[in-house]
């Protein structure tokens, strides 16, 4: 399975739900058991999960190799469990590559903890680090949010440092995608993004009444995270506002899930309930988008990681219409831009015998030219600031969905910030109960409300 994000809340910061087994290993005896990676001085050895990347990598080593004389050999190793157990088995021998491809803010700071990752934080100086978008320059970085999250000792970053840097960004992108298949659409008579929340169910209903059976929309809601931050939180975000979407989280019950704003929400979130595709509720992440790749569905709900994805199981691009999630048109937030956050970073391993060469291959993979040849191979959207070209160099689809990027700090949804709910969190308990109102249509908007203020009320007084 795919970890798109790594930042959803404090106590489950892989990804919606399911998605990143941390590393449970004792700290590697003084990282300095014995070298791994390439003993030889010219070459590297890097790992990844991402398959999609590949390709793309070992382009990009060829050229690296032609400027530095230094050859990087790229292996994968998926689904993402498979990689993680890879990881394990190699660190406890000591055979670990020289650069490690990771989940950002997050698995990078587990893998710190762990001793496996190096601290390179006095290496990444600010003429490397100003390479990539100004919201993801300091990704991999424990900052002090992140180093509150470390103190419990059942914490898998639990160790690290305030200030310690465990990796660089490689690929940024963002959640709340919605993506449509053009040729479903345009049978239905919808040729352009909806602009208001309405339009949407509006185009939802017409192409489910063009086909019944595969006019609907595929979000992987088997890992029922999905819902949660994909769908609702952008559309209460949309139609609150920042200040009343926060609210929903606190203490005040004249605000929270079972006031009239968290009615309110609900009740427009549920109005998706006719539209999802049969037995989506059955369907992790990878296979409601090879649905909608194979024309299952007409709409996916995804993000910005989608799209290499959906080439890969046959879909061309060229084929997908794709927006950020709309806010409702009388909504305090009509058209909410989504924030882009770090997706994957690269990592040090500390046994690399040549980190000095490693860190350079980092930092070449941040050249503005070297990230737009990257962009292309993968479908994907890079972390360096790649300004006015970027629409040119990723291709018309990706460029759409990062327009939902533009925005300002009022307007913009941005999932990386929780300082506003308890520190005990979880969000798949909440995520549990979200489902019995839609998909599954066991509950009311009622229950669910007055079911989500309490759970939610509960993480306050555990964090007290």
């Amino acid at each position: 399975m795919r970890t798109p994000f790594a930042r959803f809340t404090p106590k489950t910061r892989f990804a919606a739900a399911a998605v990143v087994t941390v590393l449970s290993l004792s700290p590697l005896a003084a990282c300095g058991g014995g070298s791994s990676g390439s003993g030889d001085a010219k070459s590297l050895t890097m790992w990844t999960f991402k398959q999609s990347h590949v390709a793309a990598l070992k382009n990009a080593a060829a050229e690296f190799k032609k400027q530095t004389g230094i050859t990087v050999t790229v292996q994968a190793y998926g689904p993402d469990d498979a990689y993680t157990t890879k990881v394990q088995a190699a660190a406890k021998t000591h055979d670990l590559p020289d650069v490690l491809e990771v989940h950002s803010d997050g698995e990078d700071f587990a893998l710190g903890a762990t001793g496996i990752a190096r601290d390179i934080a006095k290496d990444v100086g600010a003429d490397w680090s100003g390479l990539y978008q100004k919201g993801v320059q300091a990704s991999g970085t424990v900052t002090p949010a992140h180093y509150k999250e470390s103190i419990p000792s059942d914490s898998k970053s639990h160790g690290v440092k305030q200030g310690q840097r465990f990796s660089v960004p490689l690929t940024s992108g963002t959640f709340g995608i919605v993506m449509g298949n053009k040729k479903a659409l345009a049978a239905a008579g919808v040729t352009k993004p909806p602009a208001s929340y309405e339009e949407f169910l509006a185009d939802l209903k017409a192409t489910t009444a063009k086909d019944p059976k595969n006019g609907g929309v595929s979000l992987g809601l088997k890992v029922k995270a999905t819902g949660l931050t994909w769908g609702l939180q952008p559309l209460a975000f949309g139609e609150l506002g920042k200040e009343k979407y926060q609210a929903l989280w606190g203490q005040d019950a004249s605000t929270d899930f079972a006031s009239p704003d968290g009615q309110k929400v609900l009740g427009l979130y549920s109005k998706m309930q006719p539209y999802w595709m049969p037995g989506t509720q059955t369907l992790d992440i990878d296979t409601a988008d090879q649905a909608f790749a194979q024309g299952k569905s007409a709409w996916d709900i995804g993000g910005t990681f989608t799209l290499a994805f959906l080439q890969q199981n046959g879909m061309n691009p060229d084929d997908v219409m794709a927006f950020g999630f709309p806010g409702p048109a009388a909504g305090a937030v009509p058209k909410p831009a989504l924030a882009p956050l770090a997706l994957t970073g690269l990592a040090v391993s500390s046994t690399s015998a040549h980190p000095e060469n490693a860190e350079k291959w980092m930092k070449f993979l941040a050249q503005p030219g070297v990230a737009s040849k990257f962009a292309k191979d993968a479908t994907e959207v890079p972390s360096t600031e790649l300004g006015a070209d970027a629409a040119s160099v990723m291709g018309a689809t990706l460029a759409d969905m990062t327009k939902a990027f533009t925005g300002t700090p009022e307007n913009t949804y941005d999932p990386s910030v929780n300082d506003f709910r308890p520190a005990s969190y979880d969000q798949d308990s909440m995520a549990e109960i979200l489902a019995d109102l839609t998909p599954l249509g066991q509950k009311d908007v009622a229950a669910t409300g007055k079911a989500l203020a309490k759970l939610d009320n509960s993480f306050w007084a555990t964090s007290k």
